[in-house]
């Protein structure tokens, strides 16, 4: 099993918890929730039980219909899942549990009850449909599970050393000299193309072949593609999924739906683009109209881009119709010749990272009276009581006239300014140039 920051977060809700409240930890599917939770369950409690609802017989599931009686339901538990529960020592842990919304509703009885810790996991958890008819208990404490960091990718290839120095350089804000930066690039590229979801690593590991890497992927890319269908049998998800790589590739400031869904626009689905969200599959970045400490108050929920929870994914997306032979990303990536076209990976895996960081995504484009032109400032992060820009450059090149402009027209505003790139780590006046692998470390 791959070690997960997340495993942190279990042991300090215990800890703090102390059974007064169930723990809902929602990610995509396969990034990895019940495999962490069953290690946590193995290591931090005398014993547990583990309900998959998703295979849960209609026996099991029809015990939440009526728990009056809870020393039943547990003697019940205890017989079909040939397990013992302890008091205050054992913990239950709801898999799947959107699937049965009895059972997740039953929470805040059970937590009252207290004799037990619960976990629950959830996958497209918030669709309103699992949830429209129950009492959503306010006992749940959530945390969200993202697919694995670039850290985590590291300690996985047996790397615990690395990181460390990296939070020295950017602390420091310490140049590492090319050859070395080269050498972190390459790995950070390898950790772009594999992506961080469990099952993509593990092939990785265990073959270090990119063909079944990608047939890995491309399994998860199918489930994904059939929980779509599944709340939504129009296909409208499962296509405006599949079109964010070719959104991103456009030169225009927000993901154009009509392009993908033919005479609609956003606001006419603004409940299927909810639901995407709710997914975890994808990451939304809104347009801010107005920069400001507090992004929320002037944010353009019609104008938004999608970007991909994981850029793996994102990478076998693109041709997922064809051959693996035919996926160039691979090549170009691997040996950093990526067409200009294509730095859409880049920008993904910003967006990524800085989500993990437990940032929000928002942007801004703005038009220039003056010299008649659009610019657009691909990151805006609330850092203090000011504003900082970011803006992501997959080539050599180092101009950055949106982030010049936006400063001007802000001045008063601005706190950092970063430019994104695959260089050194280098400052400029009160400009910082970063290499793609000390983004983690932005706050």
């Amino acid at each position: 099993m791959f070690r997960r920051k997340v495993y942190d977060k279990l042991l300090e809700w215990k800890a703090t918890s102390n059974g007064k409240t169930a723990l809902l930890i929602e990610g995509a599917r396969r990034v990895g929730k019940t495999t962490i939770v069953e290690e946590f369950a193995k290591n931090e409690y005398q014993s547990h039980i583990l309900i998959d609802f998703a295979f849960a017989t209609t026996g099991v599931k029809e015990l939440f219909h009526d728990i009056s009686d809870l020393d039943y339901l547990f003697l019940q538990l205890q017989l079909q899942f040939k397990a013992d529960l302890h008091e205050r020592r054992s913990l239950i842990i709801f898999d799947e549990v959107q699937l049965c919304p009895q059972a997740r509703q039953a929470i805040k009885k059970l937590v009252q009850d207290g004799r037990y810790d619960y976990i629950e996991t959830g996958s497209l958890i918030s669709i309103k449909k699992n949830v429209q008819n129950i009492l959503i208990p306010s006992e749940e404490r959530k945390i969200e599970m993202f697919p694995m960091d670039f850290e985590e990718f590291l300690w996985a290839t047996g790397d615990h050393t690395t990181n460390e120095l990296l939070r020295k350089i950017f602390s420091e804000k310490i140049s590492l000299g090319q050859r070395q930066n080269r050498e972190l690039m390459r790995k950070f590229r390898l950790y772009m193309l594999v992506g961080g979801m469990p099952q993509a690593v593990n092939a990785y590991l265990e073959t270090n072949n990119f063909k079944y890497v990608d047939e890995v992927k491309r399994d998860i890319l199918n489930l994904y593609e059939a929980d779509f269908y599944k709340i939504d049998p129009s296909g409208k998800i499962s296509m405006l999924f599949a079109a964010i790589p070719s959104e991103l590739s456009r030169d225009s400031s927000r993901y154009q739906v009509s392009s993908v869904l033919k005479n609609h626009r956003a606001s006419a689905i603004s409940n299927e683009i909810s639901e995407l969200v709710s997914s975890k599959t994808v990451l939304i970045s809104y347009h801010v109209n107005d920069p400001a400490i507090v992004m929320t108050t002037s944010l353009n929920t019609g104008q938004f881009r999608l970007f991909m929870a994981d850029t793996g994914l994102m990478v076998t997306l693109m041709f997922k119709d064809k051959d693996f032979t035919d996926n160039i990303i691979y090549e170009k990536l691997l040996s950093d010749t990526l067409p200009k076209n294509l730095g859409l990976f880049y920008e993904n895996i910003v967006a990524q990272t800085l989500t993990c960081n437990g940032i929000k995504l928002f942007y801004n484009t703005y038009y220039d009276e003056i010299q008649k032109r659009i610019f657009e400032v691909d990151f805006l992060l609330a850092e203090g009581h000011k504003v900082s820009p970011l803006e992501v450059k997959s080539s050599k090149y180092r101009v950055h006239r949106s982030i010049d402009e936006f400063s001007k027209k802000h001045s008063d505003r601005i706190n950092s300014k970063y430019v994104v790139h695959t260089k050194d780590l280098k400052k400029s006046g009160d400009l910082l140039y970063l290499p793609f692998y000390l983004v983690q470390f932005i706050r």
